[in-house]
């Protein structure tokens, strides 16, 4: 486990549709799905995906393949699924110029990827994808990560904080927490992104780029401030 040794600046980066195109990856299973059970048990299994997001607040895949199973034990398809999902080549779902992101992130402060998820997937996504060694293994994984924040304190303590991620409704949870000790990113990427504006939940992020390769132009002597 990482010592809680203080740092001046952890960048605390999220991971889906941040630096990684899991849209894409979600297309990519809808079609194996499609392809193995047909288009009706392909929105079978969303339909479980969606039931169990609400359910849980985060996105569970292997659990949704679970209960998909019911009704499908002799299908010759089902085990190439599970094949598929932990097999998947997310190496080649990194956004442009993701991992140089964080090779700059890293002559600025100390990375750290901040994700929700369950504990099987979602650390198989980071390994597979080449971000758990680009942030050499500071990796957190919670249920809710806005809810975790007195933890990943603990676990790393700093002066400031930054955080990245694509989702404006989350940014604006943390900074409504942190404060000034926390600066938020909102990279526009993927459907959220999309769908959202600046303003929308009252508090605009501090700096808003349009994919994470833009990282490296941002003037973090300005987002920080004195």
């Amino acid at each position: 486990m990482t010592s809680p040794q203080s740092s001046a600046l952890v960048l605390l980066l999220d991971v889906d549709n941040t630096l990684l195109d899991n849209d894409r990856f979600g297309a990519d299973l809808g079609a194996q799905l499609e392809a193995l059970f047909g288009a009706g048990e392909r929105d079978r299994y969303w339909s479980i995906f969606s039931a169990l997001r609400v359910q849980s607040g985060y996105a569970d895949y292997l659990a949704a393949l679970q209960q998909f199973r019911r009704g499908l034990e002799n299908h010759a398809g089902l085990l190439q699924m599970s094949a598929f999902l932990l097999d998947y080549p997310f190496s080649e779902r990194l956004y442009a110029h993701a991992l140089q992101a964080i090779t700059h992130l890293h002559t600025l402060g100390r990375p750290v990827i901040l994700s929700d998820g369950e504990v099987v997937f979602q650390p198989r996504k980071i390994q597979r994808s080449g971000l758990w060694d680009a942030v050499r293994g500071e990796v957190l994984i919670y249920l809710h990560k806005e809810r975790s924040l007195a933890t990943m304190q603990q676990r790393y303590p700093a002066t400031q904080y930054v955080c990245v991620d694509d989702k404006l409704e989350l940014l604006t949870s943390m900074k409504q927490s942190l404060g000034d000790r926390l600066r938020t990113i909102w990279v526009r990427q993927g459907k959220y992104a999309a769908a959202a504006t600046a303003t929308q939940y009252g508090l605009p992020p501090d700096c808003t780029i349009g994919a994470i390769g833009d990282i490296c132009r941002v003037n973090f002597s300005e987002l920080l401030g004195p």
